[in-house]
């Protein structure tokens, strides 16, 4: 019975030999993640914009992807999908094959769809592994400087002395310019008429050509024409002025409280896109992001650099989900 007892191994020894052979797979696998990694990009990475060019998350994405190809050791190119306020292209990259060659770079749409719309192709939480949260831009109201508006108080003056007289353009149903300006026909008291476009760009086209009047737009593709003097931008929705527009006050500094929104630029893949295809991509972005010279750039082109990792931009998801499902049920939108 001893010599039994003795031959038989020890239960610390099988834990141990156990703990081994854990910990070999565990690196095994690492391993073979690795190894999927090793060799990419081997062919050229797609980043869809699920929007119209020329709009901030076009102009993000264009700034980011002329350096991250040869960051990358490889080629990386902008494929523009709008459609149903970026279902479209969200959607598509959601269903992708997870191998790190179709990618996503979306803005504040992505949290916002799922409160918007009765049905969306992507699941928020579950359909993308996180890369970055790149960066954020104040929204801006924006007149045609025919109009002869100077300021809020004079655009909202004009609306209520001619109801439904007014036009304002935005990048679609459902972005944060459209909240933005719902939202000022809730505090102003008045009524004007939106005009929905299939992203920024062409929104901007619209006003500079006088389709419409006024126009609710991300900083980005307005900045360059408020410099130039073919738009007058009468407040910013951030939280402080924007640093080259000191003239151009906020809407809290004008007595709306609370009255701050921004569009973000976030870069996500496919789920179940190998982890370090995720972090290699993750890595090169942010690196990209804080160079001065692109800070600079981007700076210049009304973008705030954030510049955060997976983390940050899995957290910005978390929470901007339910708080824009709160705020369209409160603006009284009822989902499509």
């Amino acid at each position: 019975m001893s010599d039994q007892k003795s031959a038989q191994p020890s239960r610390r020894a099988v834990l141990r030999t156990a703990g081994v052979m854990i910990g070999a797979a565990a690196t095994a696998s690492l391993g073979m993640t690795s190894a999927k990694a090793a060799g990419y990009p081997e062919r050229p990475i797609k980043i869809i914009v699920p929007f119209a060019p020329a709009g901030p998350t076009d102009i993000m994405a264009r700034i980011l992807v002329a350096h991250l190809g040869e960051a990358l050791g490889g080629t990386a190119i902008v494929e523009n999908k709008p459609g149903a306020g970026g279902n479209i292209g969200i959607g598509g990259v959601a269903h992708a094959e997870p191998d790190g060659y179709t990618l996503l770079i979306t803005s504040s749409a992505y949290v916002v769809n799922p409160g918007l719309y009765a049905k969306i192709p992507y699941d928020p939480f579950t359909d993308f592994a996180p890369i970055a949260e790149l960066g954020t831009s104040p929204n801006v109201i924006l007149v045609d400087p025919k109009l002869g508006v100077n300021s809020v108080a004079e655009l909202i003056t004009r609306a209520k002395a001619n109801p439904n007289e007014l036009n304002y353009a935005s990048p679609g149903i459902g972005t944060t310019p459209h909240l933005s300006g719902e939202l000022f026909k809730i505090v102003g008291g008045i009524q004007i008429t939106h005009v929905p476009f299939s992203g920024a760009g062409p929104a901007i086209q619209a006003i500079l050509s006088g389709t419409t009047q006024v126009a609710f737009a991300a900083l980005p593709p307005a900045h360059p024409h408020i410099e130039s003097g073919a738009l007058k931008a009468l407040a910013v929705t951030g939280v402080h002025r924007w640093f080259d527009l000191q003239d151009v006050p906020t809407m809290v500094e004008l007595g709306y409280k609370d009255f701050i929104s921004d569009t973000f630029q976030g870069f996500l893949a496919p789920a179940k896109t190998p982890s370090a295809i995720v972090e290699m991509l993750s890595a090169k972005s942010i690196e990209i992001l804080k160079r001065p010279a692109i800070a600079e750039q981007l700076r210049n082109n009304g973008f705030e650099v954030l510049a955060n990792g997976p983390d940050g931009m899995r957290k910005r998801i978390d929470d901007e989900v339910p708080k824009w499902r709160d705020i369209v049920a409160k603006a009284g939108i009822k989902p499509v």
